[in-house]
């Protein structure tokens, strides 16, 4: 992120704002490139997914400093209709269509080079969501609708907590241990 930040172009704008809704919101890069700028409402940071995969709709919500990223990069991208997140030529004009999901698989490999860190994947973003929200004790079942798996199976596959997560919440049962006087 903060070779992003530290790149003072719009396509730095433009990246940070990437990094941000994926790992902020868990999309997958199909659906990140499907955005149309009237499916972002900075108020309630609110998503609207069209056409995901297995063509549902849904709506997912950022974080503020995701929405806050997304913001900066509209204030370089213009209020034009179209793709939120659009390409940026090589002399930083913004085009207003909607890039290829290969795009930000390159984007991101060239942002993690840059930044000296391994490469990563938008779906590693996706898997990092779910587990930290799982983390964070929210249910699998709305970790499952904000990731639009359709099944909570396939939403318990990215769960990365261990035997200490087990431990702790077994921790917090209470069990009586004091005996009842019988009347």
């Amino acid at each position: 992120m903060a070779v992003c930040l530290n790149d003072p172009t719009p396509a730095g704008g433009r990246d940070a704002a990437i990094i941000a809704i994926l790992r902020g919101s868990g999309l997958r890069r199909a659906e990140l490139v499907a955005l149309r700028l009237r499916d972002f409402q900075p108020k309630g940071g609110i998503l609207e997914v069209r056409g995901g995969k297995g063509d549902k709709d849904r709506t997912v919500y950022l974080p503020p400093d995701a929405v806050s990223l997304t913001t900066d990069w509209l204030t370089l991208r213009g209020n034009a209709p179209g793709a939120l997140l659009c390409p940026v030529r090589k002399g930083g004009r913004v085009s207003i269509r909607q890039m290829y999901p290969d795009a930000v698989l390159k984007i991101l490999k060239k942002r993690a080079q840059q930044a000296g860190v391994e490469s990563f994947s938008p779906h590693d973003f996706r898997r990092t969501f779910c587990s930290d929200l799982l983390d964070a004790g929210i249910d699998l079942v709305t970790v499952q609708k904000l990731a639009g798996h359709a099944s909570p199976e396939t939403t318990a596959k990215y769960d990365r907590r261990g035997e200490e997560a087990k431990q702790r919440a077994v921790q917090r049962l209470v069990i009586p241990t004091q005996k009842r006087e019988i009347l």
